[in-house]
């Protein structure tokens, strides 16, 4: 799909609330506008983005055609114990990126 970075401390404390930030580079077509044979060029943004903390669903958005092209999304999340948070975006097509963090809790 594309390119994603993402900001997650690498150490916390136990019950330390911790901000999570990622970007998606993703060209984000919204299905208005017209392409040079004049016909409308399809919908292509991402519509749905998910994080799990252990399995766990700690965050999720659905995203509508409003949303920018690279979509920036911040959050929070409690520490509670050391392990992986999984990113998933998926746009209109149905494709689906996924990227992995590890977080250590002290």
């Amino acid at each position: 799909m594309a390119r994603a970075l993402i900001n997650v401390p690498s150490k916390a404390k136990r019950g330390d609330i911790v901000e999570i930030k990622t970007l998606l580079s993703h060209p984000m077509e919204t299905g208005f506008r017209t392409g040079v044979d004049g016909a409308l060029v399809p919908r292509e943004i991402i519509n749905r983005f998910v994080c799990t903390y252990n399995g766990e669903v700690v965050f999720s958005a659905e995203l509508f055609p409003a949303v920018s092209a690279n979509p920036f999304i911040s959050f929070t999340t409690v520490a509670t114990d050391s392990g992986t948070l999984v990113f998933s975006w998926t746009d209109d097509q149905g494709k689906t990126q996924v990227q992995t963090a590890p977080i250590s809790v002290e």
